[in-house]
């Protein structure tokens, strides 16, 4: 989908350039296609100068404020949906390249940070309250990231690319940092720590292939690699690998993950939660546009190593996942946490698929996509119940008895995760993936998942056991009370998105290879 989608909004027309003159430094923007990442900017600066007047009991406005903002940028891919919406576009020897399009896997991206962020918001909503976090600045920083992360999956030039992901991940620093109990602190500098790092490797990777092929624009990048001259062979490969290992960072593949467990444990669980989804799918959609329209002409090489990069990484969460004892301190957070970046695994499988069987390569990352959509709704899900239920596994014994309602969500959530029945969309990303690593010949990998998969099953299905055991002690009064609006109505709406995709399937690999949209 990806070459078919992107090279389509990339490619010169004659429409584009005869409305993007030869040398013009004048620019006409489209801002219909630039609404969606720029409405939630324009919120931030809203509510960053609504705080400052509000008194303290009118401040929690800021939060509906926040919420209205992401649902009118949802509201706002509707008009786009033709996904052949192209701007900031500049014309040079005849060819024209563009640094934002909105075509269908932008889109499809758009929909999981935007859907991503809302729920994120709702649950914000009850825990900014609960964990007595600053207003203001929680969701001024939540809307920035959240502008970023739109942002990214429509750029198409490598510095528009890494501006997009410092602004999605520069807001996140904070939002892990505002927790007052003493572990924000240590976790935003881990965090920090490694993004840094891997901003810097990631610049000098751009810089190197700015270097040998004299070109910022993926499709540009894409079509001088094959002609570069042969002292700079050495340069372009290292500029390569720098700017997908710079990525991969973002997206906590292994080795890269070691920020994961400790950061989310030490964030607010809301915030643990937009890092799971909507962080590593910011930091997937650039990976994939990178990889695939930027250095497809390396698609081999670059392919079998994040290939051996996604055995890895599924391996690793997976064994941290096992490790977790249920009366640990946040072991249902880092349990999530550990499941997060096993879940990557699987999401770079079918962007190795890209690169290792050319041939495959636009169904492959659909793929991506529609596994991405339908992780993205599932593990918001049980980052939802876990902001009510609590951040230990052993609180979750006995929980069908307390809530049962909650408990059952609760369980489809894990059993999607895990790719069991009835969690039928959990099953069909997994069959996805999987028939993409086959088309590309990856049957190695495919076993590897296969394998991760079972060992999963374990973590996954001792959790949802514990929902319904009888509780060991009586229920304390914070259980009994009643249930949050907020965070009531973000469990519902993924719930029953769940159950509705469950039922139809389909819909979410039509929508990731963008016939939803055309």
């Amino acid at each position: 989908m990806l070459t078919t989608a992107l090279t389509a909004g990339a490619l010169p027309t004659d429409a584009l350039a005869a409305a993007v003159p030869a040398g013009s430094l004048i620019q006409s923007v489209d801002w219909l296609a630039v609404l969606p990442p720029l409405v939630p900017a324009v919120v931030a600066l809203v509510v960053l100068v609504a705080d400052l007047f509000l008194p303290t009991a009118r401040k929690p406005l800021l939060g509906w404020l926040s919420v209205a903002g992401l649902a009118a940028s949802l509201v706002l891919l509707l008009p786009l949906r033709a996904g052949h919406r192209t701007t900031f576009c500049t014309t040079s020897a005849g060819v024209t390249s563009c640094s934002y399009v909105a075509d269908h896997f932008a889109l499809a991206f758009q929909l999981l940070v935007l859907a991503g962020a809302l729920l994120v918001a709702l649950l914000s909503l009850f825990s900014v309250d609960a964990d007595r976090l600053p207003v203001g600045e929680f969701w001024f920083l939540l809307l920035a990231s959240a502008c970023g992360a739109a942002l990214l999956p429509a750029c198409r030039d490598l510095a528009s690319l890494v501006v997009a992901l410092e602004v999605t991940t520069l807001p996140a620093f904070a939002l892990v940092a505002l927790r007052r109990d003493g572990r924000g602190g240590e976790a935003a500098l881990k965090f920090f720590l490694s993004s840094v790092t891997a901003t810097a490797v990631t610049l000098l990777g751009v810089s190197f292939v700015y270097a040998a092929t004299g070109s910022l624009y993926l499709d540009r990048i894409g079509a001088a690699l094959p002609h570069v001259q042969s002292q700079l062979h050495v340069l372009v490969a290292v500029g390569t690998v720098l700017t997908l290992v710079g990525f991969a960072f973002k997206t906590a593949a292994a080795p890269f993950h070691f920020w994961v467990p400790d950061t989310y444990a030490g964030a607010p669980v809301p915030v643990a939660a937009y890092l799971s989804v909507v962080g590593k799918a910011a930091g997937l959609a650039g990976l994939a546009a990178i990889a695939v329209l930027g250095f497809h002409s390396y698609g081999r090489d670059w392919g079998y190593a994040l290939a051996v990069l996604a055995a890895l990484t599924m391996t690793v969460g997976n064994v941290g996942a096992l490790r977790q004892r249920s009366d640990a301190p946040h072991s249902a957070v880092r349990l999530l946490a550990w499941s997060s970046v096993a879940q990557a695994g699987y999401l770079l499988v079918p962007i190795a698929a890209a690169g290792a069987g050319h041939a495959s390569g636009s169904g492959a990352i659909g793929s991506t996509v529609a596994f991405a959509l339908i992780y993205g709704l599932v593990n918001l899900g049980a980052f939802a119940v876990v902001t009510l239920g609590g951040d230990r596994l052993d609180v979750y014994q006995g929980l069908f008895a307390r809530r049962p309602a909650v408990a059952l969500a609760m369980a489809f959530f894990l059993l999607n995760l895990a790719g069991l029945p009835p969690g039928v969309i959990g099953l069909f990303g997994k069959v996805v993936v999987f028939r993409a690593a086959v088309d590309a010949g990856l049957g190695w990998l495919a076993v590897i998942m296969a394998v991760n998969v079972v060992v999963a099953l374990y973590y996954y299905l001792a959790w949802t056991a514990k929902l319904f055991q009888p509780s060991p002690v009586a229920a304390p009064a914070a259980a009994r009370r009643g249930l949050p609006v907020a965070l009531g109505a973000a469990v519902a709406v993924a719930t029953v998105l769940g159950v509705v995709l469950s039922v139809a399937p389909q819909l979410v690999l039509q929508l990731a290879s963008g016939s939803l949209f055309g």
